[in-house]
C-alpha cells in the first residue's frame, strides 16, 4: 500500500514517543488498508510523477515556503511540475513555491503564523503536535523555527500526498503528518511540549472534552496554542449555530474570548491569556487559481460583511496561549 512512515517509525523507536510507537503503527496501518477513495490512484501517480530534482535551495522560513529554483527545470519538467501539484488541487492552506511554481492556496497561512508567532514559547527542541494540520504548511514553520519532531495530524488522505509532495523535496527531516484525527491517537500521550490545535475546536461536538483531550497530549507544564473563531461578548456568551454557519455544515461552538478564557481554567490550564483576535478578511481567505471554489467572500452578507450569509457575525478568529499545569 502505501510506505510513507518508515523513516518516521525509525526515529521515533527511542525517546518520549517509543512507548506509542506500535500503537500508532498498527493505527496508521489499519486506516491505509481500508481506504478505498476513488480519486487515491490519481493522487499517488501525481506524486510519483513530481520530476526527480533535487532543490538548489530549501527556504521554509519564508511566508510562501521555498523550495528550488526555476533554473533547475527544463520546459517539460515545469510542465509536468505543474500538472502533479494541479492533480492534488484544491490548495487550501500555504501558500508555497516550488521550483519557481507559486501555488497560491485559499489560506495565506503565513499570515496566522505571523499573529502567533511571537508569544508562543521558543520551539527549538521541543517536541510539537499540530491538530487539524492540512497539508502541513505550519508544520514546515514549526520545523523552520528549531523543533526536534514535529508530528501533524489530520485525517484526510489528500492532504497527506500533499504533504508529501513536498516532502519529497525537502527530503527526511523530523516531519510527518499522519493521516489520523485526534480521537485515533493513543491514550494518555503526555509527551509533547507544545500542542497546537488551530481551526479545530469549534468543529468538536463536546468543546469541555476537547481541552481535556488536548490537555491529555501534553507534558507537565506544556503548551497549548488554541487557535478558534469566537463571538463578542461577555463570559456568558456562547454561539451555538445552526445547521450552517459560514456555509460550514460541522460549526458548534463559537464562545466569547471571556468565555473560553473561562472554560481552559475551569479544566485546569494555567497561565491562560489570549494574545491576539482577527478579523478574517478576504485578503487571508479567498478562492485562487489554486482552490476554485468558494471562499470567504461568498460566505459574507453582500449587503453587510459583517455578518454571514446566515446572519451571524462574520469569523473572527482569536489564539489562546496555555500550560498544562506541571504536576
Amino acid at each position: 500500500m502505501i510506505h510513507f512512515f518508515d523513516q518516521f517509525y525509525a526515529r521515533i523507536a527511542q525517546g518520549e514517543l517509543a512507548p506509542y510507537r506500535a500503537a500508532l503503527k498498527g493505527r496508521l496501518d489499519e486506516k491505509l488498508a481500508r481506504s478505498n477513495h476513488g480519486d487515491l490512484p490519481g493522487w499517488l501517480a501525481a506524486l510519483e510523477s513530481l520530476p526527480a530534482v533535487s532543490p538548489d535551495a530549501i527556504e521554509l522560513e519564508r511566508s510562501a515556503l521555498k523550495i528550488g529554483s526555476a533554473e533547475q527545470l527544463t520546459p517539460a519538467q515545469a510542465a509536468q511540475l505543474e500538472a502533479s501539484y494541479r492533480a492534488l488541487m484544491p490548495w487550501r492552506k500555504g501558500p508555497f513555491e516550488l521550483f519557481g511554481l507559486p501555488i497560491d492556496t485559499e489560506w495565506r497561512s503565513d499570515y496566522k503564523w505571523d499573529r502567533l508567532a511571537p508569544h508562543i514559547s521558543d520551539l527549538r527542541n521541543r517536541l510539537v503536535l499540530d491538530i487539524g494540520c492540512g497539508s502541513g504548511y505550519h508544520c514546515w514553520r514549526m520545523h523552520a523555527a528549531g523543533a526536534r519532531e514535529v508530528v501533524g495530524i489530520d485525517p484526510s488522505l489528500k492532504f497527506l500526498l500533499q504533504f508529501q509532495s513536498i516532502k519529497r523535496y525537502v527530503g527526511d527531516c523530523a516531519v510527518e503528518l499522519l493521516p489520523l484525527g485526534i480521537e485515533e491517537l493513543p491514550r494518555p500521550m503526555r509527551v509533547f511540549d507544545t500542542v497546537f490545535s488551530m481551526g479545530v475546536f469549534y468543529h468538536r461536538k463536546s468543546p469541555i472534552d476537547h481541552l481535556l483531550e488536548l490537555q491529555d497530549l501534553l507534558r507537565p507544564g506544556g503548551e497549548l496554542v488554541l487557535e478558534t473563531l469566537v463571538v463578542d461578548g461577555d463570559a456568558n456568551c456562547v454561539l451555538l449555530p445552526g445547521e450552517r454557519y459560514a456555509q460550514m455544515r460541522n460549526v458548534w461552538f463559537l464562545p466569547s474570548v471571556a468565555a473560553l478564557g473561562q472554560w481552559l481554567e475551569r479544566v485546569g490550564y494555567r497561565n491562560v491569556r489570549c494574545v491576539d483576535v482577527n478579523q478574517t478578511n478576504t485578503a487571508e481567505q479567498r478562492a485562487t487559481d489554486w482552490m476554485r471554489f468558494h471562499s470567504l467572500a461568498e460566505f459574507l452578507d453582500p449587503a453587510d460583511p459583517s455578518r454571514t450569509v446566515e446572519g451571524y457575525p462574520a469569523p473572527k478568529r482569536a489564539i489562546f496561549i496555555a500550560q498544562r499545569p506541571h504536576q
